[in-house]
């Protein structure tokens, strides 16, 4: 009878594989695809700033779920950005923070204290008017573009590390 070599080996290699998938493969895949959308935000975001900040972040939700997000760090570069994603309403800014227009008014009227808001080096007064801005999308038009070429790179990723010989090394994840 032939003796055989390696049996145990390969049990565990085969019974790895799942895992691998889980933990290494199919994020970093995820994150492949989401690394496109990313540079295209950079390049449709109108401000430098916003764009620096542009981030990828993946994370297994659960077992079989795996969340990649493309957003800007948390800072103001954060406000900034949904400023510009979404735009901004008509709306007071007041001297005292947390007060509305109309209890700044009466605040004012009780006492003789004077808040000023300074914009660009001059006094403008207690409160300014501001008329919004409109939207400048940059998040979800970058999806909407480039979801299809996304979805190669993913599919790319995963094709370059399981091939017919086998699972690729673990050395080919450079770009993570």
């Amino acid at each position: 009878m032939a003796k055989v070599t390696g049996r145990d080996e390969v049990k565990r290699y085969i019974a790895a594989i799942p895992d691998y998938c889980r933990t290494k493969l199919l994020p970093g895949a995820a994150r492949a695809g989401a690394k496109v959308i990313a540079e295209e935000a950079r390049d449709r975001c109108e401000s430098d700033r916003v764009a620096a900040d542009i981030v990828v972040k993946a994370r297994a939700v659960t077992d079989d779920t795996i969340r990649v997000v493309v957003t800007v760090k948390r800072g103001f570069s954060y406000s900034l950005g949904v400023w510009l994603e979404y735009g901004t309403a008509p709306h007071f800014i007041a001297a005292v923070g947390g007060i509305g227009a109309r209890k700044l008014n009466q605040k004012l009227k009780d006492s003789k204290a004077s808040p000023t808001l300074v914009i660009g080096g001059r006094p403008v007064g207690p409160e300014v008017f501001h008329t919004g801005s409109r939207a400048f999308p940059f998040l979800r038009p970058a999806l909407d573009v480039k979801e299809a070429e996304a979805i190669r790179a993913a599919q790319q990723f995963i094709t370059n590390r399981l091939t017919r010989k086998g699972i690729g090394p673990d050395d080919m994840d450079d770009d993570q």
